[in-house]
């Protein structure tokens, strides 16, 4: 029933994105407020829905479900709690989870800066991440869908890759992956700024903390990964890295 939860949960977060991206724009072009306002409400409503697909897939790999292809392929019953948890991401479809989680949480923080953003530049901010967010959870759901069952349940899993059962890369994805998609907010508010035909002050003022967090992320994250190769590989490690 979980993974069923957080397979529905997904598709409906994939709805809800498409009314983050659209209707926004039509009530930025028509001047209608409420319209355009719909994208915060939506942006939040999104993050929810994704963070509970999440947390399916994540209580999947604790109570070691096998019956999800996802968790039979990339984790074992007698792994330690910590890599049963990182195991998440320690894969294709897993990632691209945690990748849209991240996405759809910087539109969750930007929709809740009510204050410190422009209505107008908001609307369009949202709008344009939540078409980011559409081709995220699409190509999710109908190419890499992390809630497949298999029938019958294999009855051990296949472990976590050997190489990824280090701490520092339990850190390391997570922190790549919130610059990485960070950098879409800076992408968003460009767009939006383009849309609204102002990129003044305003503008920079209202897009550099987004970059600034982004930037200090990614910079953790290569980081902690050289960190990793250097310490863990040696010099030759760190060539390779």
């Amino acid at each position: 029933m979980i993974v069923e939860i957080g397979h529905y949960a997904l598709a409906l977060a994939l709805g809800v994105s498409v009314i983050q991206a659209l209707v926004p724009l039509w009530g930025l072009s028509r001047q209608d407020r409420a319209l355009a306002s719909v994208g915060a409400s939506a942006a939040l409503i999104s993050f929810a829905l994704v963070a509970l697909a999440f947390a399916c897939l994540v209580a999947s790999y604790v109570r070691s479900d096998f019956s999800v292809a996802n968790v039979f392929e990339n984790s074992h019953s007698a792994q330690p709690l910590i890599y049963k948890f990182t195991s998440v991401w320690g894969n294709h479809e897993g990632s691209l989870l945690l990748w849209v989680f991240i996405l759809t949480l910087f539109g969750a923080l930007v929709a809740l800066s009510r204050r410190s953003l422009p209505p107008r530049l908001r609307a369009g901010a949202l709008a344009t991440q939540g078409l980011v967010a559409v081709a995220f959870l699409a190509f999710t759901l109908l190419t890499s869908n992390p809630f497949r069952r298999l029938s019958p349940a294999p009855a051990e899993g296949q472990d976590l890759n050997p190489i990824l059962q280090d701490l520092g890369l339990a850190i390391h994805p997570p922190l790549l992956y919130v610059g990485y998609v960070g950098f879409s907010m800076t992408y968003a508010f460009a767009v939006a700024a383009l849309i609204d035909g102002r990129i003044d002050a305003m503008w920079a003022r209202a897009v550099r903390p987004w970059t600034l967090l982004a930037w200090t992320f990614l910079t953790l994250g290569i980081a902690m990964g050289s960190y990793w190769a250097y310490y863990e590989l040696g010099w030759g490690g760190w060539w390779f890295w």
